[in-house]
C-alpha cells in the first residue's frame, strides 16, 4: 500500500498550536493510548475505538428535541424521568445520534483518515509554517501505537517538506521509535516517574518499556532535538526526589531539554461527557513548589553543562 493511502483513527486536528514543537503547528491527535493516566486531559484519546460523548449543557432536552433517541436503533439512548440517559454497553458507535443532533450536544471522538487527507488539511497552513519554522505534530493518544499509519504520515510529511514533531508517551517497541526518528525534526516525550509501582498505579502500565526508549534516545540520537517532559502531579511525583531522579537520568547537552509541566484540570469536563469519573477531583497544583522544582533542575543543568 502506498503511504498516502494508509488509514488511521484520528480524534482531532488542531491548527495554530504554539506549545507543541517549534513555531506554529498543526496537531494531529491519534486515537488510542497504552496508558490511562488518571490526570489525562484528553480522556477521549485513550480508547482505540470511536467513542460517543454527550454535553448536557448543549442539549435542547427531550421535550424540545429528542431526535437522538429516535435515531438510536439499539436503545442505547432512553428517556428516564424526562432525562436522556445513555447505556454504553448497547452503543455500536454508528454515529446516527450525532448526525441527528442539531445542537452539538451529541458528539463523536474518532474518525478514519488517510495520510493523503491529513496532509491536505495540514498544508492549508503551509505559509505559517514557513514563516515560523513550524509544521506537523503527531500527538494523541499515542501516535506510534498506530505505527503503520504514523510512520507513513511522517514519511509523506517529509516528501511535502513539512517539519515533523511527535509528542509521545514512549510505551511501544524500540524498533518503532528508531524508525520514526528517521523522519523527525523534533521529539517530545513524557517521563512520568522512575518508580515502577507508582507508575503502574497512576498510569495503568509499568515504565519498563518507556525507560528503554528513553535510554535509546539518549544513547543513539545525539543530533535529534529532544524535549523530555514531566507532568508534576500532586501525590504522584511532586517531590524533589522524584524530579531529581529523572533529571539525573538524562544527559545535559544542547540538543536535549527537560521541562516540568504544571498539573491542571482543563480536561475534567470531558470525563462527564464520556460518562467517566474524574479521580483527582479537588486536587490543585502547588505553584510555589513548581517554582522551586524548576529552579532546582535549571541549577542542575547549569552545573553540568560543561561536565
Amino acid at each position: 500500500m502506498l503511504d498516502k493511502d494508509q488509514e488511521g483513527l484520528i480524534f482531532n486536528i488542531q491548527n495554530f498550536s504554539v506549545h507543541d514543537g517549534e513555531g506554529i503547528r498543526t496537531l494531529v491527535f491519534f486515537k488510542g493510548c497504552p496508558l490511562h493516566c488518571i490526570w489525562c486531559c484528553n480522556p477521549e484519546s485513550q480508547k482505540f475505538t470511536p467513542e460517543r460523548a454527550f454535553n448536557p449543557m448543549r442539549c435542547l432536552t427531550a421535550a424540545e428535541c429528542g431526535r437522538c433517541i429516535k435515531a438510536c436503533e439499539y436503545d442505547a439512548l432512553t428517556l428516564i424521568d424526562g432525562l436522556i440517559c445513555f447505556t454504553p454497553q448497547k452503543c455500536t458507535a454508528c454515529g446516527k445520534c450525532v448526525d441527528r443532533c442539531p445542537s452539538g450536544a451529541q458528539s463523536f471522538y474518532g474518525k478514519k483518515y488517510t495520510v493523503e487527507e491529513v496532509i491536505q488539511l495540514v498544508e492549508k497552513d503551509e505559509s505559517f509554517y514557513i514563516r515560523s519554522g513550524g509544521g506537523i505534530t503527531l500527538s494523541g493518544g499515542e501516535a506510534l501505537c498506530q505505527p503503520d499509519f504514523a510512520l507513513a504520515l511522517l514519511r509523506e510529511s517529509k516528501k511535502h517538506s513539512l517539519r515533523t514533531t511527535i509528542e509521545t508517551c514512549g510505551h511501544y517497541p524500540t524498533e518503532i521509535l528508531a524508525e520514526a526518528c528517521k523522519y523527525l525534526d523534533e521529539l517530545i516525550m513524557d517521563i512520568k516517574s522512575l518508580n515502577e509501582e507508582k507508575h503502574k498505579k497512576f498510569t495503568g502500565a509499568t515504565n519498563e518499556q518507556i525507560l528503554k526508549n528513553v535510554k535509546y534516545l539518549c544513547d543513539n540520537q545525539p543530533d535529534l532535538k529532544i524535549t523530555f517532559r514531566t507532568p508534576v502531579i500532586p501525590g504522584f511525583n511532586d517531590t524533589e526526589e522524584d524530579i531529581m531522579a529523572i533529571r539525573e537520568l538524562l544527559p545535559v547537552r544542547d540538543t536535549l531539554n527537560y521541562e516540568l509541566m504544571t498539573y491542571h484540570r482543563m480536561g475534567q469536563p470531558k470525563y462527564e461527557y464520556l460518562g467517566r469519573p474524574y479521580q483527582l477531583e479537588g486536587v490543585v497544583a502547588d505553584e510555589v513548589l513548581m517554582k522551586k522544582l524548576r529552579a532546582m533542575i535549571a541549577q542542575y543543568a547549569e552545573i553540568h553543562k560543561n561536565a
